[in-house]
């Protein structure tokens, strides 16, 4: 596992170019409107600035204010509403512009930051499971368990993490189009992977050619 920043990039979303007899099994990035809602929490911050303008317009006709004064005294709630909604709208934008995930044969490469950008490689070896979850939106997160030997800070990735997954933290492909079909496509790789790594360990060992093979299963529905 590891984590570099970087200032050029030979391939998109990659640190690098890729190393001979590895390809790119699918390329994309969240759905910059998702992440403004889930993880930005567009619509819970604008419901809220909606209840304070709203009470406040309630509280000054019970007390007879003038429309000129009401319709003044709501000018900074509004304001502050808007300003606050637009910036979390500018920053779910640019996480959404500038993050790419990457799926090849041999590992999940994510690319996130605005500010500072950083490269995430994540070895199908250190994969443990994996997880799906759909939404109404079209979109869907793929959830990637990884085993002990995977170290990586919730900070670092955010917001490409599990959320709540602070001591074992679960990388996450957030809001991508066509989640089924990226899943699949993630699932067949692992399988085929780890099918290939446990028929060499088999090998190694000595082992009959007929013997069953235990691959890594199909993702499961995550939380």
């Amino acid at each position: 596992m590891s984590h570099d920043d970087f200032d050029f990039e030979p391939v998109r979303g990659l640190p690098e170019i890729l190393p001979e007899g590895e390809r790119i099994l699918w390329q994309g990035g969240p759905r910059w409107r998702a992440l403004a809602c889930h993880v930005f929490h567009w619509r819970i911050v604008s419901g809220y600035f909606a209840i304070v303008i709203a009470w406040r317009l309630w509280a000054g006709w019970q007390q007879d204010v003038p429309l000129t004064e009401l319709a003044t005294s709501t000018l900074a709630p509004l304001g502050l509403a808007l300003l606050v909604i637009g910036f979390l709208g500018l920053v779910a934008w640019a996480y959404g512009k500038t993050t790419v995930y990457t799926v090849t044969d041999r590992r999940v490469v994510i690319r996130s930051g605005v500010a500072f950008q950083v490269t995430f490689n994540i070895p199908f070896k250190t994969i443990r499971n994996a997880g799906l979850k759909t939404f109404g939106n079209g979109t869907g997160n793929i959830t990637l368990e990884l085993d002990g030997s995977a170290h990586i800070a919730y900070l670092h990735i955010w917001p490409n993490a599990r959320p709540w997954f602070l001591s074992k933290v679960q990388p996450l492909l957030r809001h991508v189009d066509q989640p089924q079909a990226v899943a699949k496509t993630l699932s067949n790789a692992l399988k085929a992977y780890h099918g290939a790594e446990a028929a060499a360990s088999h090998r190694a060992r000595g082992a009959v050619a007929d013997r069953a093979l235990s691959p890594l299963p199909a993702l499961e529905a995550a939380e």
